[in-house]
């Protein structure tokens, strides 16, 4: 018997499985459906080994990407999708619709306060950041989020008639704040709606993907974009992101990234699809996986007396689970804690350091198989108070209840 794993440590398990039962159950559930409508999906666009095989050059007729392209957007409700491995994260596939959609004099509204640390950067709010959105005369604004959520008041006072495009992040990111349910991204698109029209509501989705039974484009979202490397990759994508939405945006996002007049129709894969459409179809499982793994640290570390966001009783609309620590000391012992049950890079010791487009040295946890990926189980955050570390992700429950024990060793023993 491993050292983490005594007598002691198996009668907490067993207690903490039997009380999060109900969450589990709920989740199942949840999977259940998704699966169904992404089979309905597969099987009504008749997908075939045939649109597994890659292309070269330009990608000029590639039947995979296009099909690929198609299933998606059906099963995200939009008129137009593009999923691309040319997408180097969400981040990028994020600042193409910006870039792609925004001109210069442009007004772009965040109604759900500051974004997290990297968009704060393509934006501009960082000093002057070349080629950023500010950079190239686009006007910023943003709504501060009020305790409970998106702050009324204030959205009817920054949004007017000039306002081309609202953001809408759904995580909390790097922050404290309630993530948005689908049915709270319904309620801002309409109130957005009714005082302009006209205003582009664009949702970063990224954490979100098949946490509910539906999307936010049957929210009145106009275009979202995320990573593939998170919940809709299902684990199994190996890099890439999408962007789905109104057809008419959508483009726009693909001139911005291969070129104006080209758009989606050119970019070659020569290693293939398989991994993109499989993971695809893997991800409301894995998504689960990783809810039912946030849900249990939940409840692990709210038994050891952490402050946990959220509760593991609550509702949920992503897979990040905060944890408060209270001290830099033990958000790099948890992220170390972490990285020594991964399956890879066990031996090696997470340290704080600086990294591009973050404001505060950050501590990252992440021994997955691909690099960065946080539906695998990884943990993340800034070191500035009140000391939160982000975990996330979890390919399979097993393994992250492993870790997540594991981890706690590692925070009774600070600094190890």
């Amino acid at each position: 018997m491993t050292s983490n794993h005594n007598e002691q440590s198996q009668l907490l398990e067993d207690k903490i499985i039997n009380q999060v039962q109900p969450q589990f159950a709920a989740i199942d559930l949840m999977a259940r459906r998704n699966t169904q409508r992404v089979l309905d999906v597969f099987r009504r666009h008749q997908v075939s080994e045939f649109h597994f095989r890659g292309s070269s050059g330009y990608g000029y007729g590639d039947a995979g990407r296009d099909k690929l392209d198609e299933i998606w957007a059906d099963v995200f409700g939009t008129e137009k999708a593009l999923v691309r491995m040319q997408f180097a994260s969400g981040t990028h596939a994020l600042s193409s619709v910006l870039l792609g959609v925004l001109r210069p004099g442009d007004e772009l509204v965040a109604v759900t306060g500051t974004p997290y640390d990297t968009m704060q950067t393509v934006i501009g709010l960082k000093g002057k950041t070349t080629g950023s959105l500010m950079d190239i005369g686009i006007v910023y604004k943003e709504v501060p989020m009020g305790e409970t959520g998106i702050n009324y008041t204030e959205l009817a006072k920054t949004i007017t008639g000039n306002t081309k495009m609202a953001l809408i992040q759904r995580s909390r990111g790097y922050s404290l704040r309630p993530p948005l349910s689908v049915a709270d991204i319904s309620k801002v698109c309409d109130a957005i709606k009714k005082i302009n029209p006209t205003c582009i509501c664009f949702v970063d989705n990224c954490y979100g993907e098949f946490v509910e039974e539906c999307e936010p484009a049957s929210a009145g979202a106009d275009i979202m974009a995320g990573s593939l490397i998170k919940n809709p990759g299902g684990g199994i994508a190996p890099t890439g992101g999408y962007v789905a939405g109104r057809a008419d945006l959508v483009e726009l996002a693909a001139y911005r990234l291969t070129a104006p007049g080209i758009g989606s129709e050119v970019g070659s894969s020569v290693a293939g699809y398989r991994l993109l459409y499989q993971g695809l179809f893997f991800a409301p499982h894995v998504v689960a996986q990783a809810l039912k793994s946030a849900v249990f640290a939940a409840a692990y570390f709210e038994t050891l007396g952490y402050k946990t966001l959220p509760r593991y009783d609550a509702g949920r609309s992503d897979i990040i689970q905060a944890i408060e620590l209270g001290t830099a000391e033990k958000m790099v012992a948890f992220c170390q804690g972490l990285q020594h049950y991964s399956p890879i890079d066990s031996h090696v010791r997470p340290e704080a350091s600086n990294m591009p487009g973050y404001s505060d040295p950050v501590v990252m946890a992440g021994g997955t198989f691909v690099q960065g990926s946080s539906i695998e189980i990884s943990a993340d955050g800034p070191i500035r108070p009140p000391f939160v570390v982000y975990l996330q992700g979890g390919l399979s429950l097993e393994h992250s209840i492993i870790a997540i024990q594991g981890t706690s060793t590692y925070l009774n023993k600070e600094g190890r």
